[in-house]
């Protein structure tokens, strides 16, 4: 039957241990540094922290996530800088290629008989490619959810959505669903973005796992049905 073929595939199983890991230590160093700069800025901007010459201004730094306090004379800061944002990075860098590796890796269809190859069936290939493809979309989907609700539910007053401003609500004057950002004037005419930079980068980021996941699904398929509907190989 074709359907017990077996063909080859590489083995991502160290791939996606290592993505394990990293994620776990991007975690756990991250909370590491949001307690750092827990009360940080507060003491920073109250003038509790002792820094080289006038405070000038207090930056904020979204990953890895730091409170940097400028002064004339150099900075002080606190959270992910240093050795600690050295690690975060590294974490991320390699959660990051652990993941694109493992699905570029499903996308690939070796000889059965191929050094390192796991063997596995058309069948096998597609519910592992299909699985993939559900984690994916479903951590995109979650993500852009979070991000994008206000311009799902009424992009024109995204701005005002779910705040009890009274007569004067802030405007939305501009806004796009891809990624999901939108620009906001208030009455004082200060504009501000309405979702901060990080979260429309991580957003559109997390969009390219699943369009990976997808093309690997759309292959696995196509070789099964060309195997249902092609003579088995003698």
């Amino acid at each position: 039957m074709p359907n017990t073929l077996a063909y080859g595939a590489f083995r991502t199983g160290r791939l996606w241990a290592a993505a394990g890991v990293s994620f776990v230590l991007l975690l756990v160093f991250s909370g590491w540094s949001w307690l750092a700069l827990l009360e940080f800025d507060e003491r920073c901007g109250h003038g509790l922290v002792q820094g080289p010459g006038r405070l000038v201004d207090i930056r904020y730094q979204a990953f890895p996530p730091a409170v940097i306090c400028e002064y004339e004379n150099g900075e002080v800061s606190a959270g992910g800088t240093g050795l600690l944002g050295a690690v975060l990075w590294l974490s991320l860098v390699v959660l990051v290629l652990s993941v694109l590796l493992a699905l570029l890796a499903e996308c690939v269809e070796l000889p059965a008989g191929a050094e390192a190859a796991l063997s596995l069936t058309r069948v096998e290939k597609l519910r592992r490619t299909t699985t993939a493809l559900f984690v994916t979309a479903s951590l995109f989907l979650l993500l852009y959810g979070l991000a994008a609700w206000p311009l799902v539910t009424g992009p024109s007053s995204a701005c005002s959505a779910g705040g009890e401003w009274g007569a004067y609500p802030p405007r939305t004057l501009e806004y796009s669903l891809f990624p999901p950002q939108a620009t906001c004037m208030y009455h004082s005419g200060e504009t501000v973005m309405l979702n901060p930079r990080w979260v429309g980068t991580l957003t559109t980021a997390s969009a390219v796992p699943m369009v990976i996941s997808a093309f690997g699904t759309a292959l696995a398929w196509r070789r099964r049905r060309a195997e249902l509907r092609g003579p088995a190989p003698r």
